[in-house]
């Protein structure tokens, strides 16, 4: 399945940020059914305040990805940092929070249960 980012529909819109989230994009043994995820994230968005109140203060999802172009920082809940560039593929495992570094474009595919719910987390913490 292919599909151009302008088709994916855009699922929270935010200063700093866009969330694209394709529904039904496959299926990942184990995880059920995966979203297809454009991001166009600009420098200094953090996800920490908008994961408060998920479990650990953070993504429980695990998400695999590529950077179109930009830099994230990723840490842990033990505090472990790991930073992806522009051209990197990634995988983030469940328990994580985001800082953008530079202007960032990525591609993501996550388990669309669990990345729904926090998607939603966060756009009912922007409301607030």
């Amino acid at each position: 399945m292919r599909m151009a980012k302008e088709d994916v529909d855009v699922k929270m819109q935010i200063p700093g940020a866009v969330l694209r989230q394709q529904l039904d994009f496959g299926d990942a043994t184990g995880y059920g059914k995966i979203s297809g995820e454009y991001f166009s994230l600009a420098a200094g968005v953090d996800t920490t305040p908008l994961f408060v109140g998920l479990q650990g203060n953070s993504c429980q999802c695990p998400h695999w990805g590529y950077v179109l172009q930009g830099q994230i920082t990723t840490t842990d809940e033990r505090g472990a940092q790991e930073t992806v560039r522009t051209n990197d593929l990634f995988y983030w495992p469940p328990g994580h929070n985001v800082k953008v570094d530079a202007d960032a474009e990525i591609v993501m595919f996550s388990p669309q249960h669990q990345h729904s719910h926090v998607i939603n987390h966060m756009i009912e913490k922007v409301k607030s």
